[in-house]
């Protein structure tokens, strides 16, 4: 019985694959056939995905005759919690009174909640800021209703009077995308000082912030430093007691005079009239002639008990620049929205309300202008992080194309093979933006790993045309018989490639199914890779037939035509030369010589005309790699890094011809010598093992077995020197991401006073900026006024941008200047200085003179070979008494790392206890215990003073 159903179920599965493998052949057949006969619809379609490409390309081409609609881009994808903030202010009030009346009975309240995972809450001096984690499937906004509904249906006696719960901006940690501070500058945009930092923060509250929380995109605009400015009154004592007058009914009589009063309408002479009480308070005689109490119907007045003056606010931020105080703000991009399009809309408006911003006469005679200067704008990373991907994608199609020219050997088949490639990308980047794909530094990936299996599509259906029009009965094939040829060897392996690209697709089905971090870091990818590898086979299987049939029956008239044609060639090398101010065009120019040399005489070049070409072919190919690539560095000259490139893809071809050369006698002795061919792949598997575990692992056992007759192996020589050669493969779940700026967080003591961190970060800001490589220094110290930031002021943030490696162009590219025989630079004033003392005199790049011809201007001081050793710097000048050192860390993986964990490190310990004495003082031995762990950094170990 069970063999007769098992026969029964593989029949009906062989019965059920064939009819699918019939239909998908009968489709792919009929698709093929269409459009070779259908050419012209082919080019539309092509022509409209080209144009689409281009309209969503994340590259920020500006094509003037085309809409802007590009994919969103980001630097990396937000792998953080789906969170939501609820902050409450209650001023004046201890940690404790917070947590006991706030925090406590608000997170109780809000974990009823659909869909909530965790609740996190930090109660600190004056507000509670509580985090509500949801579970991945949980929509964002959705989440935000649910939330503002809890909070409307609270009882009204759970939380104290006057105290409003809020919901945090509709934003994700990873919104601060631009930082800005406002400085006073003279007309050359040097600083110039002479602003109030209550000023500055007035024209910040009611100005730049309101301006820009228009801006499309923006969630929220935060103030920090200077001084908001609000009445003071400092009542004496000694009059209170006199008058008999307590603090409440001055307190109750400012609060009542501050405000307006509506007593309903009169009408007079048929005319209605509203009647109010004005009240508000405009000035300080206002709050000085409030009337408190009457004795003896004479009216005591807030003047008889108090003095009334202006003064800052109770500031619990500051905010400072390289040592000088400064007000500033951050801009949070919208969740969902578009952190590129967005900072580009900040900017745009920055430009428009600049003209409005204030300027002022110096008693020196100088003139400042208020101007918004940004120190932390996250468009240049992702400019960087785009255009490293640009590059590489570029590189690899060049590389793909030299490979396809020497391995196919036919220059119209390897530019019929090489031209889908970009185009393919082109139509990745439509499929990113109506599915939702963010462009980041992950998903732009997933498409370098398949260009190589999208150039195989693309190979195998040219391949097997160019051997089919070999073994054809007519070997000048043209018409209608061009066409049957094109569809037999296109029909022939369709199959086969539908196979091979449905397997990779299958094979990364995994990656569609993974979940939380983990899943928003790797889906992009999957979903690039796989919209890819679909682009390049639908161009297969749609413009390929119609491109090869073009390609394929181009024929040049001998004679006239052939000679104009070449003379055509040879011209358009020379304009395109003069045009983009660059030789490699030339190339074309030598072609058509080469060509007309040839029709001259055919006996002499005849015969290696064809090889020639396609050596010109390649080598321009491999300039443009090499340009590209630079492989040996900047230091070299594109010359030395042409030659390696050149004997690089040499060897890289050499071993593979040879693999296709020796293949055959290779696979029969394997097959020949099963037994010895088995040892390679058991070998590789077995060092492959012991390289990532490590050899202290895997033989630990023979260890632990030699101990237990005696014998320590773990103190031998051979040993040791193998456990240091195979340690075994660190674990990381995302590589830090080099961001161009420093994140410094250290920490002093809890009870620190706000003037004496204000010194701290001052001395911090100005030591960092001493160092040569950092360009700006901005330190924070506290919170800024958002929910995102709740911040005590000892803690401190010192966001560090630090000079690229080498003086670079607006596209990124390095550039040169003029040195003198000794290499020396010289300077626009006539002087000359080495690089060395360039860099420790700041010179600039506007005092330096260009030249094409020159020499590349370094950054970075001789010893300072990456950005580690720049923090290695940083932390040595940051060494001050009473502040803790602080691990490596940069803003979007600091933010990151804080969303995940709720903590200011990647790792930590909480602990749990009865009160908290108890756990203050089992964290302070905690502390002695971890920084006494091997690999650790002691100076960041810091148990937090919470008593």
């Amino acid at each position: 019985m069970p063999v007769f159903f098992f026969r029964k179920a593989n029949g009906f599965l062989e019965k059920n694959n064939s009819v699918i493998n019939y239909i998908i052949n009968f489709m792919l057949n009929k698709t093929i056939h269409y459009f070779l006969h259908n050419r012209l619809v082919a080019i539309i379609l092509l022509v409209f995905a080209i144009g689409w490409g281009l309209v969503t390309a994340p590259f920020g081409w500006d094509i003037d005759f085309l809409p802007n609609d590009p994919v969103p881009v980001d630097a990396i994808p937000n792998i953080g919690e789906n969170q939501q903030i609820v902050f409450t202010e209650w001023p004046g009030r201890s940690p404790q009174d917070i947590e006991d009346q706030i925090s406590y009975p608000l997170t109780t309240a809000l974990l009823g909640i659909p869909g909530v995972k965790t609740i996190r809450s930090t109660s600190m001096f004056g507000f509670s800021s509580i985090n509500i984690i949801f579970k991945e499937d949980i929509e964002f906004y959705w989440s935000r209703t649910r939330i503002l509904e809890k909070l409307a249906s609270l009882p009204s006696n759970l939380l104290p009077e006057d105290v409003a719960p809020t919901l945090g901006p509709d934003a994700t940690a990873l919104g601060q995308v631009f930082w800005y501070t406002l400085e006073g500058r003279d007309p050359q945009g040097n600083v110039t000082g002479g602003w109030d930092l209550h000023e500055l923060r007035t024209i910040q509250d009611y100005y730049v912030k309101l301006g820009l929380s228009e801006v499309e995109g923006v969630a929220e605009v935060a103030s920090v430093g200077g001084f908001v400015r609000e009445y003071q009154i400092d009542v004496n004592p000694a009059a209170l007691q006199a008058y008999n007058i307590g603090i409440d009914e001055v307190v109750m009589a400012v609060k009542n005079s501050n405000k307006d009063i509506g007593a309903k309408t009169l009408e007079i002479n048929k005319v209605e009239y509203l009647v109010r009480g004005l009240g508000y308070i405009e000035s300080i005689e206002d709050i000085e002639n409030t009337v408190v109490v009457v004795n003896d119907n004479k009216p005591i007045l807030i003047s008889d008990l108090a003095v009334v003056h202006l003064g800052p606010a109770q500031r619990r931020g500051v905010l400072d620049k390289e040592g000088a105080e400064v007000v500033g703000g951050v801009v949070t991009a919208r969740y969902s929205s578009n952190p590129m399009a967005t900072i580009q809309n900040v900017k745009d408006k920055i430009s428009e309300i600049s003209t409005g911003l204030p300027s002022k006469t110096l008693s020196d005679g100088t003139k400042s202008q208020l101007t918004i200067v940004p120190f932390y704008d996250r468009s240049e990373l992702i400019q960087e992080s785009i255009g490293t991907l640009e590059h590489a994608l570029t590189e690899e199609i060049i590389i793909s194309i030299i490979v396809v020219i020497i391995l196919v050997l036919n220059l119209r088949a390897s530019i019929l093979i090489s031209s889908l490639l970009p185009v393919a990308v082109l139509m990745t980047f439509i499929a990113m933006r109506y599915f939702g794909v963010d462009a980041n530094i992950v998903s732009l990936v997933g498409i370098a790993i398949a260009i190589g299996v999208m150039v195989d599509v693309a190979i195998i259906f040219v391949e097997n045309i160019l051997r089919h029009l070999e073994f054809s009965e007519n070997k000048d094939s043209r018409g209608e018989k061009l066409k049957e040829v094109i569809y037999d060897a296109m029909v022939e392996v369709g199959p086969a490639v539908v196979t091979a690209l449905a397997t990779v697709v299958v094979s990364f089905l995994p990656v569609f199914f993974m979940e939380h971090a983990e899943g928003k870091l790797f889906r992009p990818l999957a979903f690039t890779k796989t919209f890819a590898l679909v682009a390049s086979f639908l161009l297969g299987i749609i413009v390929l037939p119609m491109l090869s049939y073009y390609v394929f029956s181009f024929r040049i008239k001998k004679g006239k035509m052939e000679f104009i044609w070449n003379i055509l060639l040879a011209v358009s090398g020379i304009v395109l030369s003069v045009w983009f101010d660059m030789w490699l065009p030339l190339a074309l120019t030598a072609i058509g010589i080469l060509k007309l040399f040839e029709q001259k005489s055919p006996q002499f070049l005849g015969k290696y005309s064809n090889s020639i070409v396609l050596f010109l072919v390649l080598a321009v190919s491999v300039f443009f790699l090499s340009q590209q690539w630079m492989p040996l560095g900047l230091r070299n000259s594109i010359f030395t890094n042409y030659i390696f490139v050149i004997i690089l893809l040499a060897l890289t071809l050499v071993g593979l011809l040879a693999m296709v050369r020796f293949y055959e006698p290779i696979l029969k002795w394997c097959l020949r010598n099963k037994g010895k061919f088995l040892l390679v792949p058991v070998f590789t598997v077995f060092l492959g093992i012991i390289i990532w575990l490590g050899f202290p692992k895997i033989f630990g056992f023979v260890a632990d077995g030699a101990e237990e007759i005696g014998i320590d192996l773990r103190t031998t020589t051979i040993w040791s020197g193998l456990a240091h050669t195979f340690p075994g493969l660190g674990k990381e779940f995302m590589p830090a991401l080099d961001e161009g700026t420093f994140l410094l967080m250290p920490t002093a003591m809890p009870h620190v006073g706000i003037q004496e961190a204000k010194d701290i970060l001052q001395k911090l800001d100005m030591a960092v900026a001493a160092i040569p490589e950092v360009e700006t220094v901005v330190g924070k110290l506290g919170r800024a006024e958002t929910p995102i930031d709740p911040a005590p002021i000892n803690m401190y943030e010192n966001i560090i941008s630090y000079k690229p490696e080498y003086v670079l162009s607006e596209e990124g590219e390095p550039l040169r200047f003029k040195t003198d025989e000794e290499g020396m630079f010289i300077l626009k004033s006539g002087d000359t200085l080495s690089n060395k003392k360039a860099i420790l005199q700041r010179v600039s790049r506007e005092e330096l003179i260009r030249d094409e011809d020159g020499k590349i201007y370094r950054n970075w001081r001789e010893h300072i070979e990456s950005p580690d050793d720049i923090w290695n710097e940083i932390t040595a000048a940051a060494q001050l008494p009473g502040v803790t050192s602080a691990p490596k860390l940069q803003p979007i993986e600091t933010r990151l790392v804080m969303l995940q964990t709720g903590m200011r490190a990647p790792m930590g310990i909480k602990v749990y206890g009865p009160d908290l004495q108890t756990i203050q003082e089992f964290g302070f031995k905690l502390e002695n215990i971890l920084k006494q762990v091997p690999s650790v950094k002691k100076e960041a170990v810091f148990a937090d003073r919470i008593v």
